[in-house]
């Protein structure tokens, strides 16, 4: 799963300006502009081109449940890029907010526990983390590069609290991912 990915979806469209359009024929047509013909809408959405041109024409309203929950994904990936691009620069400049509840994993010294335990964390990471996971995202990083960077994040904020303790603390992962949610400062 792509869990970091999701997350960074979600805080981007919690910045929309404006809310997309809500008609099927409004997305359709939203759809067509962006992507420049039916024939590219029907492959982007997996139906014929036939019925892109129907639902823009109104001849078919209602889609299934699924091709209509493709439509609007497809709608709010393209909305308003230019906001996104503003606030991803604002939160690589300030930070993110990541929480989570997810099982965290490390290497410690000998003597002290290395079992990983799920653990809630509510955690501001600073720019620096920020700038590295969207210049990831963008490059085209996996799931569990970007999850590196995170838990690289939370281990010198969190668990060393910014180099105060836990100094023998080498590497923390992050496993078994219940929700995950990234907030922009």
């Amino acid at each position: 799963m792509a869990e970091i990915e999701d997350a960074i979806e979600r805080a981007d469209r919690e910045n929309f300006t404006r809310e997309p359009p809500k008609t099927l024929q409004g997305r359709i047509n939203y759809l067509l502009k962006q992507l420049g013909n039916a024939k590219a809408v029907a492959a982007e959405l997996g139906i014929t081109a036939d019925s892109v041109n129907r639902y823009r024409r109104g001849a078919r309203k209602h889609p299934p449940k699924d091709i209509a929950a493709k439509i609007d994904d497809a709608v709010r990936s393209r909305w308003q890029p230019q906001v996104r691009k503003r606030r991803r620069k604002q939160a690589a400049a300030s930070g993110i907010t990541v929480e989570t509840r997810a099982r965290f994993g490390y290497t410690a010294p000998v003597g002290t526990t290395d079992d990983g335990r799920f653990r809630r964390l509510t955690v501001h990471l600073p720019a620096e983390y920020a700038r590295r996971l969207f210049e990831a995202r963008d490059a085209g990083a996996s799931d569990q590069q970007m999850r590196g960077i995170i838990a690289e994040g939370f281990k010198d904020v969190y668990f060393q609290d910014g180099g105060g303790r836990a100094m023998g603390l080498s590497d923390v992962a992050i496993n078994d991912i219940d929700y995950l949610d990234i907030g922009y400062s």
